[in-house]
């Protein structure tokens, strides 16, 4: 039986509201200043404004289409958790029709398309592989099936960066390539914090997040340990490039992080699991912020 319901009457403004909501705009903001910072890391010629600005939009445009195909992928589960049963596809504020899959498609093939020709074709793969990875071979593939899910699935933040990258220097300099280690390591200590934090609703709704499958205290040790490899990674851009600035806000993260984490270990509750999440997202935004500082200073 189909849990959804039938969907409702809307006003235009409520219509819009549902149909963004779908596209995970927040996630996308952040994918997209990811691209924009792979760029500025890259050392190498402007690419120009035109460059740029459709650099980030076809970015901004290929998450969104994964995002809304995520939605679209999960609604039969989504009811069975409280932070989705929520979204617009569950509550019937939007029908669950297969006709979305046309605008999804198309977005991405305009994404990649406009990358390709305005950007480079480099740069455009990696925006078309970041997409696959999210929409496919996390949501589809992997997300239902094992515990390592998410790390596989981190591979959609890292293509971000590399788009960023290629759109200066197809042939890819290290720092952009380390910054994409960065957020393959990133994700898995992020997300887990998250999943441990609502470990039940994900076992309810079975799927086979690290804490469920292992334990929340299991699952906490993971997450220190791989938050230290985070902040070591972190650490290596300073030595192909980048300056004291970047150092600075990489240890400054990466030791709060380091800390939270840690305190998520001795004490795994759920409210150390939420101060370890927002100490990532904390983590991640110091290190976006000091390599831009540093490279505009430079």
């Amino acid at each position: 039986m189909n849990p959804m319901p039938a969907t409702r009457a809307r006003s235009l403004p409520t219509l819009l509201r549902d149909v963004l909501g779908l596209m995970k705009l927040r996630i996308g903001v952040m994918i997209m200043l990811t691209a924009l910072v792979g760029m500025l890391v890259t050392p190498g010629a402007y690419p120009g404004l035109r460059s740029t600005l459709v650099l980030a939009l076809s970015v901004l445009v290929a998450s969104a289409s994964a995002g809304m195909f995520n939605q679209y992928f999960e609604a039969d589960q989504d009811h069975r958790m409280a932070r989705t049963r929520r979204r617009a596809f569950v509550t019937g504020a939007l029908p669950h029709s297969r006709l979305w899959l046309l605008p999804m498609a198309l977005m991405l093939v305009l994404a990649v398309a406009a990358a390709w020709v305005y950007v480079n074709p480099v740069s455009a793969a990696f925006v078309f592989l970041g997409a696959l990875f999210y929409g496919v071979v996390y949501t589809v593939w992997l997300k239902r099936r094992t515990s390592m899910n998410i790390v596989i699935g981190g591979l959609a933040g890292s293509f971000s960066v590399l788009a960023g990258g290629a759109a200066v220097l197809p042939e890819l300099a290290p720092v952009p390539l380390l910054f994409a280690l960065v957020l393959f390591l990133w994700t898995p200590p992020h997300f887990w914090s998250l999943a441990i934090a609502n470990r039940d609703e994900y076992a309810a709704a079975g799927v086979p997040m690290l804490p469920v499958v292992v334990g929340v205290p299991r699952a906490a040790r993971t997450v220190f340990v791989s938050t230290v490899l985070l902040v070591i990674a972190s650490l290596l851009p300073a030595a192909f490039g980048l300056g004291p600035v970047y150092l600075v806000g990489a240890l400054a993260g990466g030791v709060y992080f380091l800390w939270r984490a840690h305190q998520l270990m001795r004490l795994p509750q759920r409210a150390e699991a939420m101060r370890s999440f927002h100490a990532s997202l904390l983590q991640l935004s110091l290190l976006l912020i000091a390599a831009c500082v540093d490279r505009a200073l430079a």
